[in-house]
């Protein structure tokens, strides 16, 4: 198993935790290349913060930031199981992230790759490389999962 996939496992496992609190299944961490270390963890809570900026993505970088002690996250790793919308992809090049890594890709608002491509953009003054696809099928199915469930029971 490649290091992206172990990465991308705890990745799921804290989309797994927003699953669990009835938010949309999206987790990230942030992980320190060079020890292989993770400084940073975030699940999606924005139902339950009522706060429209709580993505799994924006609290793994405060969180990796907090341990750090530091806003720019150089020699680190950003780890998604979905791709970023406009705005953590936003985050991800503002905390000069030199790495980016997601699971499935988001048709609705993907800004990495899909609708926009943020993290390269030659016009921006960082760049971030990006590794797509990585457990692809293991993060769609959890996000379909979810969807299901709130159709089902009428919700979204």
């Amino acid at each position: 198993m490649s290091a992206a996939e172990i990465w991308m496992r705890e990745a799921i496992a804290e989309a797994t935790k927003a699953l669990a609190a009835d938010e949309v299944p999206i987790g990230a961490v942030v992980v320190h290349e060079p020890t292989g270390k993770i400084i940073g963890r975030g699940h999606n809570r924005r139902e339950n913060d009522h706060d429209p900026t709580a993505h799994a993505e924006i609290l793994a970088l405060r969180d990796a930031a907090h341990t750090i002690g530091h806003w720019r996250l150089l020699d680190c790793v950003l780890v998604v199981t979905l791709e970023p919308c406009p705005m953590c992809a936003g985050a991800a090049v503002n905390a000069r992230i030199p790495k980016l890594i997601y699971g499935c890709a988001d048709p609705k608002a993907g800004a990495v790759r899909t609708l926009f491509r943020l993290c390269d953009g030659e016009r921006l003054n960082h760049r971030v490389a990006v590794e797509e696809g990585v457990l692809a099928e293991e993060c769609a199915e959890l996000l379909r999962r979810f969807f299901r469930a709130q159709r089902a029971l009428g919700k979204k």
